[in-house]
């Protein structure tokens, strides 16, 4: 699994993975949290990902709430 240092380094698609690291959750909590409604996940046949910058927009939407 790849070390990210920055948003800048995220692929444009992130799986799983990529979202459980880049939250600091495990990859459990991740997938739930692409399986909800209120997250801004793409779903290719079977394969979940999100894109980079929903991501960010959901990250900064978040922090708002607060």
């Amino acid at each position: 699994m790849a070390h990210y240092t920055s948003l800048d380094q995220l692929p444009l698609a992130l799986s799983a993975d990529d979202v459980a690291e880049v939250l600091g959750i495990s990859r459990a909590n991740a997938y739930n949290l692409m399986r909800s409604k209120s997250f801004p996940t793409l779903k290719i046949g079977k394969r979940m990902t999100v894109p980079k910058d929903k991501l960010i927009e959901w990250i900064e939407q978040q922090i708002n709430r607060s």
